[in-house]
């Protein structure tokens, strides 16, 4: 009976295995099958309009019929002096003329695949954008791959070289890659309690070798050149390989280091980039940004003065392509909360 349990349970753990690699084939072989780039479509959306709808139609639920009468003759009354000066100032018909405020919403993953709509909004906003307009980036992300984040970074830095006022905002969270983002703007406001910073680098493996010893499983990996793989989840990994491992990550953690004092050098940067993160509040204190302030605020008051543009590149997803980021969603739900209990088990910039 003893060696059935055994037997029942190595086979248990075997099967498990062999699912797992199931599972990441499958998913290998679905993205493998976009051989032609989808083609998207820019969607436009005027959040003025919406705003303003939006008040409108509360303040005629609020005001009884005579208030609601004196302020549209207000309104009217209004718009015709404004039409009337500027009959008397014909030199100045810029004058009439909002400036723009362009909103981007980006809400990364691990690897940042969302730089691929990132890079397309950005690239219509430069064909429009004028010298007072403004571009918002409302931001989301926990951080992820480094070379995925370094390229969403990059894609802000073309709006920046370019001139263009920028500005990110954050409600939730902008930690690690999510903040080599955000520094790229120069104004940066978050929520009172919105995660900030994170400055740092993580990477973190199983390793199964112990489990394929005891169950008399041999693991062959061959390579050229002496770190092409400096830790392994199946194989042995050495000291000098690990040591390679830990250098890489702390040259990587220079490099993010020298990027965010190159575009915020008020920082002190040997305080803020211990990997640590922080709260709104004591972001600001901290000059990781630049005001305690929610999107929504910054949206009604930047209403006043410009017409607030929200600006999106879709992509119609096929059944495989569905399929396959609702795992991704749920795969990522579990590596957040393993990173939130400190046991994530990938790259975080």
């Amino acid at each position: 009976m003893e060696f059935l349990y055994e037997y029942g349970l190595f086979f248990a753990k075997t099967l498990t295995f062999v699912a797992a690699i199931l599972a990441i084939i499958v998913t290998a072989v679905v993205l493998a099958a976009k051989q032609k780039a989808q083609k998207g479509e820019l969607l436009i959306t005027d959040l003025s309009e919406q705003l303003n709808n939006n008040q409108q139609h509360f303040e005629e639920q609020l005001l009884s019929e005579d208030e609601l009468k004196a302020k549209q003759k207000a309104e009217k009354k209004a718009a015709k002096a404004a039409k009337k000066a500027a009959k008397k100032s014909p030199t100045e018909p810029e004058a009439e003329i909002k400036n723009k405020l362009y909103v981007v919403d980006f809400k990364g993953s691990i690897d940042a695949k969302e730089v691929s709509s990132l890079r397309e909004e950005v690239t219509a906003i430069l064909g429009v954008v004028q010298p007072n307009d403004e571009v918002l980036v409302r931001l989301e992300s926990g951080g992820g791959m480094v070379h995925g984040y370094g390229l969403a970074s990059s894609q802000l830095q073309r709006l920046r070289a370019q001139g263009v006022n920028l500005t990110v905002s954050v409600d939730k969270v902008a930690a690690s890659g999510g903040y080599m983002m955000a520094c790229v703007a120069p104004k940066i406001i978050a929520a009172p309690f919105a995660i900030i910073g994170s400055i740092g680098v993580i990477a973190q493996i199983p390793n199964f070798n112990r489990l394929l010893k005891k169950h008399d499983v041999d693991f062959e990996q061959m390579t050229a050149g002496e770190f092409k793989r400096t830790v392994t989840m199946f194989g042995e990994n050495t000291e000098k390989g690990k040591e390679k491992f830990q250098q890489e990550l702390e040259e990587t953690h220079v490099l993010f280091k020298e990027f965010v004092s190159e575009n915020r050098p008020q920082l002190d940067i040997n305080k803020v980039a211990t990997g640590e993160h922080w709260y709104g509040s004591q972001a600001f204190s901290l000059n990781l940004i630049d005001k305690v302030q929610t999107s929504d605020d910054y949206l009604l008051q930047q209403n006043e003065t410009k017409t607030v543009i929200a600006v999106r590149y879709a992509v119609k997803k096929k059944l495989a392509d569905k399929i396959a980021h609702a795992a991704s969603l749920a795969f990522e739900r579990c590596l957040m909360k393993l990173w939130q209990q400190g046991k994530g088990p990938f790259i975080n910039s």
